[in-house]
């Protein structure tokens, strides 16, 4: 992934507006290492580490809003980027994990 998928901001959400948009069918692409994702994640969501994403994205639904998710935000507004420009419909979720749990967001504890 390139270092250019950094340089803008990409559409966000709030984890509350995440929480609620997720309820309503959107899918979560979890972009963190394997060992964060091992520790706890997003019920349902899909695990894509950030450095896969450019070469499995296509493995994603067009027909679904991905909401891209990582601890703090910052790798997930570059996977929002990517996933915006290979014409996905995309959001990053601002705040990651902490805003996740805040807002009431489910989890599921790893291995």
């Amino acid at each position: 992934m390139s270092f250019r998928h950094f340089l803008h901001r990409p559409p966000s959400v709030t984890a509350v507006d995440a929480v609620r948009l997720v309820a309503e069918g959107a899918l979560v692409v979890d972009v963190r290492r394997y060992f964060e994702w091992n520790r706890v994640h997003i019920p349902d969501a899909v695990h894509i580490p950030l450095e896969a994403l450019s070469d499995r994205c296509l493995e994603l639904p067009e027909d679904r809003l991905i909401i891209a998710f990582c601890t703090g935000g910052l790798r997930s507004a570059g996977a929002a980027n990517l996933l915006v420009e290979n014409g996905f419909d995309a959001v990053n979720m601002s705040g990651g994990l902490v805003h996740w749990r805040a807002a009431g967001g489910a989890l599921t504890p790893g291995r």
